[in-house]
């Protein structure tokens, strides 16, 4: 037996003791663990690759016509795909939860906290792999788009538009995170996900404006996060004023990382 296998979980350094070197390479590591295991179940990228599609098919030719009027269906294209790059991140974050709360069960993350590794480099590497599952998503969301007669301004605004999209999913990640570590089960993640992504979702600007929407419904999207990083998104993808709601998406960002971070490593940390 090795001496790592050996080490017992009371004695491992805690993260302050590893250096900034070593826990990249533990990052990387285990990065590397996460993207084998997705190559072994190839199943396992079957939300990512096929839920971009159902959504924009479903939203495009079922609700465009009643949304944006008969034979607008090119502009709500344009309307809908930022929106659904919005709402991509949510939906794969819950993922996040899901499958760590199943490492848990099967005992894989008693083999990672056995070892004197970092301990935030665990959820740390299942950011990174997770982000790259909303790259392929959202790939596979704007060429739909684009078959579909997405147009954009640039590819300089397009680009960045993604990349607000990764900022404000990875900070929701460490949401789902705290809750894989905290709840029992998978089933209870996503029950509890779709009971706050629901109204997040369909309580905002990603499918339709909110100009038609009563009085109080309009104050909650007004501050509701994925109402600004798809007004953002809109702006950036097709021109407009966007420098507000690029703010408040990364102040929301910034916000959640910064509290969700540190509470999802130390529960990780002192889980029993």
């Amino acid at each position: 037996m090795s001496a790592a296998t050996a080490t017992p979980a009371a004695a491992v350094p805690d993260d302050g003791r590893i250096g900034l070197r070593g826990s990249l390479r533990h990052i990387g590591a285990l990065v590397r663990r996460n993207l084998l295991w997705i190559r072994q179940d190839p199943e396992s990228m079957m939300d990512a690759v096929l839920m971009p599609i159902v959504l924009t098919l479903l939203f495009v030719f079922v609700f465009g016509g009643a949304i944006a009027g008969e034979g607008n269906h090119d502009a709500y294209v344009d309307y809908v795909v930022p929106g659904l790059m919005a709402m991509m991140g949510m939906n794969i974050a819950m993922g996040v939860g899901t499958g760590f709360s199943q490492d848990f069960r099967s005992g894989v993350m008693d083999r990672f906290r056995s070892l004197p590794i970092a301990r935030s480099s665990v959820l740390i590497a299942k950011i990174v792999v997770e982000i790259g599952r909303m790259l392929v998503a959202t790939a596979i969301l704007l060429t739909v788009g684009f078959l579909l007669g997405l147009s954009v301004n640039g590819v300089p605004g397009l680009l960045a538009a993604v990349g607000l999209s990764m900022v404000f999913g990875s900070s929701i990640m460490w949401i789902f995170l705290t809750m894989g570590v905290t709840m029992k089960s998978a089933q209870t993640i996503q029950g509890m996900g779709f009971l706050v992504l629901m109204p997040l979702q369909f309580g905002s600007s990603i499918f339709a404006p909110t100009g038609s929407m009563p009085g109080w419904l309009q104050t909650f999207t007004n501050h509701n996060p994925l109402s600004s990083l798809a007004d953002a998104a809109r702006g950036l993808m097709h021109g407009g004023p966007v420098a507000h709601e690029v703010w408040v998406t990364l102040i929301w960002s910034a916000v959640i990382t910064g509290v969700m971070a540190p509470v999802a490593i130390r529960k990780f940390r002192t889980k029993s």
